[in-house]
């Protein structure tokens, strides 16, 4: 009872802090906006420069990064409970390189016009209507039936491969990784000059959002991965003991681990369709969060969206401010702090 208190004590001390991060990280940037030009104390204007800057760029911003950081988070989290690997994350199971594909896709073809409208480029003269709701619709719902088709390759290559580890089947999902990076690559080469760089800006990965809503399009997929992280907590944590103890505890091991596949690969989806591919965040927050509070996912699920939010807020933070008045995509930053540390995962046993 006791362990168990000092764990939520824990988490309750990283949401305080991940809380203090989002509260000070809009005030940061290419020039520090003080309160006094915010809350209009001293009679200043509530239409000034400062004034919109703040609410309508950073602000959702903010909320944007720390609500897909969770999400990254919970997805890794819970991928690596199923695969029982500590490796496994998002982008090497190829769940969220099927996604950029799909979202890539639907940029390159033209599709996706309403979505791109609102990370920076103007909306066609006369969207209007179903076609403006199809452009905005169109990057998500390709986004998903990329990760879907990743889902299926992994699975059919399980299937045929019946004695397949959980190791094996990791290594599948980095050569689907590898094919649907190719894929996008060709998609950059054939397309014009337009299309290619917004390509490759977006397969970068960054968060730019221009209105006071649009930060939360990456709530409902942090809700989705935050339910089923705590809904199936418990067969989680038997999960990671093995399939045949789970099975002899009452796991219905295959209905759980394909909703659950399903519902973190939807999120992961999601997430990609709004800040394109972000490396390894999924496998940092998750190990982060184990070493403080244990293995127990009730405990760890929450931990480990509260240090994946505030990682991926402080380095859009940075990706912002470094290079100002540049802006440059925040997955460069993960990808430089994330391959040191997936390298000490991996040779971390060996030492031992």
């Amino acid at each position: 009872m006791n362990a168990r208190r000092g764990e939520w004590k824990i988490a309750a001390a990283l949401f305080a802090a991940s809380l203090f991060v989002i509260a000070a990280a809009p005030w940061i940037g290419i020039r520090l906006i003080s309160p006094s030009e915010i809350f209009d104390w001293g009679g200043n204007s509530l239409d000034s420069a400062e004034v919109k800057i703040f609410w309508q760029l950073r602000v959702p911003r903010v909320v944007m990064a720390w609500c897909a950081g969770a999400a990254f988070g919970l997805c890794g989290m819970v991928f690596q409970a199923l695969f029982r690997n500590p490796l496994a994350e998002p982008s090497l199971l190829g769940v969220s390189s099927g996604a950029a594909f799909g979202a890539a896709a639907a940029i390159r073809f033209g599709f996706g016009a309403g979505v791109l409208g609102s990370r920076g480029v103007s909306y066609l003269s006369g969207t209007i209507g179903l076609q403006r709701l199809f452009g905005e619709m169109a990057i998500p719902v390709s986004s998903f039936a990329g990760a879907i088709l990743a889902i299926a390759i992994i699975s059919l290559f399980s299937r045929l491969s019946r004695n397949a580890s959980d190791a094996s089947l990791l290594l599948a999902g980095v050569a689907v990784s590898s094919l649907f990076s190719s894929l996008i690559m060709v998609f950059q080469y054939t397309g014009g000059a337009v299309e290619t760089y917004k390509l490759l800006s977006w397969t970068m990965g960054g968060i730019s959002v221009t209105g006071a809503l649009e930060g939360l399009r990456a709530l409902p997929p942090l809700i989705l991965a935050f339910a089923l992280s705590l809904f199936f907590s418990t067969e989680l944590d038997l999960i990671t003991f093995g399939d045949e103890i789970a099975a002899t505890r009452g796991v219905e091991l295959e209905m759980t681990k394909r909703l659950l596949f399903a519902g973190m690969s939807l999120s992961v989806a999601l997430v990609v369709a709004n800040c394109g591919p972000i490396a390894f965040l999924g496998l940092i927050a998750p190990h982060m969060a184990r070493r403080l509070v244990g293995p127990r996912h009730r405990s760890l699920a929450p931990c480990s969206a509260a240090i994946g939010g505030t990682a991926l807020v402080l380095c859009d933070t940075a990706a912002r401010t470094i290079w100002a008045p540049a802006d440059i995509p925040v997955g460069i930053i993960i990808c430089f702090l994330g391959a040191p540390f997936f390298l000490w995962l991996l040779f971390k046993p060996r030492e031992r």
